[in-house]
């Protein structure tokens, strides 16, 4: 069985405020997008490997021990409660990480989703999002995988009227990995005069001048070549252009394709899709 995880932007980012337990409440949009990487899972029946699992990763390989892929952590989790027979797993790696694409939290999600499907287990969207809130806080996410207004510390989900359909979007992520902490350096902690539904309930034009991402003056500080490329987009026409979540990768939405993209971004990954 292969299934597509597919990635998501942070359309606005706002860091409203401190918590209690040091983390920090957020709003901001998560749109899902055609990014995808690719899971196929299958049973085994023989050489069963003594942990009940094995796993391989192709395409852009992920440093760390199997134990710590999400991918596993996600079958894991549903192995403490119902009995999985030992699976293999294949993982393609497109989705870049550290990119603020949510890509391994889609990969544990659909990994949730597809278990779920191949052995029957009847769980429910809320019940597999309830896995996924043990993942990672963007991870439930990809269970309904619609656009939603996400406050809290980006695990809770509000559903957002918001179509981008036949609009082409450029992304773009250097060879750069930002920090938590480089992110947070300069956020000032405030809460918008306006939420981001009724901005984004403007047309696309004025986002321009509304729609900010708080972690953008703390990165572009610090990584001035994630500030260009937001400039880039712009010059190449770009209604609107952020930095996804923390970063590092910059979208530009446009109205039409954009000619020679790859030439424009040499040397970094760069993707041209429709919405």
């Amino acid at each position: 069985m292969i299934v597509y995880p597919n990635a998501k932007i942070n359309i606005g980012l706002n860091v409203v405020e401190k918590r209690p337990d040091g983390y920090h409440n957020l709003e901001t949009v998560f749109y899902p997008i055609n990014l995808q990487d690719a899971i196929e899972i299958k049973e085994i029946e023989d050489d069963v490997p003594a942990c009940g699992y094995r796993l391989k990763v192709t395409g852009s390989v992920l440093d760390g021990s199997p134990e710590d892929n999400l991918v596993v952590r996600a079958l894991k989790l549903l192995k403490q409660d119902f009995d999985l027979p030992p699976v293999s797993i294949v993982l393609y790696k497109h989705i870049p990480t550290g990119a603020g694409l949510g890509g391994g939290s889609s990969d544990a999600a659909f990994t949730i989703k597809t278990l779920n499907e191949r052995f029957n287990l009847g769980l429910s969207d809320e019940q597999m999002e309830d896995y996924c809130t043990q993942l990672g806080a963007d991870c439930p996410f990809f269970i309904k995988n619609q656009p939603v207004f996400a406050t809290g510390i980006g695990n809770v989900f509000h559903p957002i009227e918001m179509n981008l359909k036949y609009k082409q979007m450029v992304l773009v992520k250097p060879d750069i990995f930002v920090s938590t902490k480089d992110a947070y350096a300069k956020v000032k902690v405030q809460h918008p005069e306006k939420q981001l539904p009724e901005l984004l309930s403007q047309p696309i034009e004025t986002w321009k001048d509304t729609v900010v991402n708080d972690f953008e003056m703390s990165v572009f500080s610090k990584y001035p070549e994630i500030a260009a490329i937001k400039d880039k987009m712009y010059d190449l026409g770009a209604i609107y252009a952020s930095m996804s979540g923390s970063g590092s990768s910059v979208f530009g939405i446009f109205d039409d394709p954009v000619e020679n993209v790859d030439e424009q971004f040499s040397g970094m990954f760069c993707r041209q899709r429709e919405l």
